[in-house]
């Protein structure tokens, strides 16, 4: 049995182009930083959780809520393959008892905050924002789909199918996360009012003068996560 099971919906993922060297200190053991085209990409990212459950159960008033993330790409050679993952810096959730259980169980970065999203369609542009604190991230698309194979970008950050948790120095902890491939909406324009380094530390105070280098507006599925599993050195 999947230890959660939920539908991702409405992925709003805003990609930087990064010196891999801000994020080389968070590498969990055992993996190294994936590149794309010879970029390090570092994407903040909000979307939806819906219908989810735990061990098969949903846990009352929590299973429909908000999340944004940050989160770089990395890759781990085994049995003779790259398992391609992300690596999340701190994960916001509106739910303390989604916290409790990743960061006891999961052992990653999670953090509790008052969230709100909104997600409309009029005259064929979908609106779709995230708001925690006094930040957002926000995007207006047009309301026509295609394959993120399309673009290969857009598939390199949206196919990675493993999450990795730097523990210490010699012990990671890595989950798999299935799902089908996604389609993406097409941006009209974006909005992104972030502090980096108040949420996420001083490491990415950076990203306040930078750009993305893409934003995108992925649809989303049923996701699960399954086969956790700690990696020892």
């Amino acid at each position: 049995m999947s230890f959660l099971s939920a539908k991702w919906k409405n992925l709003i993922m805003a990609n930087y182009v990064i010196n891999p060297d801000h994020v080389t200190k968070y590498l969990p053991a055992g993996t190294e930083i994936d590149l794309w085209e010879n970029k390090c990409y570092v994407s903040l990212v909000g979307f939806r959780f819906e219908d989810t459950k735990v061990l098969g159960f949903k846990i009352p008033k929590h299973t429909d809520f908000e999340e944004v993330n940050l989160r770089f790409y990395v890759k781990r050679f085994e049995n003779g393959t790259w398992r391609r993952g992300v690596v999340f810096i701190k994960e916001i959730v509106p739910k303390a008892a989604v916290t409790f259980i990743a960061n006891t169980f999961y052992k990653e970065n999670y953090q509790t905050f008052s969230m709100e999203h909104t997600n409309k369609l009029e005259a064929e542009i979908r609106t779709v924002i995230y708001h925690w604190e006094n930040y957002s991230i926000g995007v207006n698309a047009y309301d026509f789909a295609t394959a993120i194979d399309a673009d290969p970008e857009a598939e390199f950050i949206a196919e990675h199918y493993f999450g990795y948790t730097r523990y210490d120095s010699k012990t990671t902890y890595e989950y798999e996360v299935k799902h089908p491939k996604w389609n993406q909406y097409h941006i009209k324009n974006y909005a992104i009012n972030v502090d980096f380094s108040a949420v996420y530390g001083r490491d990415f105070e950076f990203l306040n003068q930078m750009q993305p280098n893409s934003v995108f507006l992925v649809d989303g599925s049923e996701i699960s996560v399954e086969n956790k599993r700690k990696i020892t050195l």
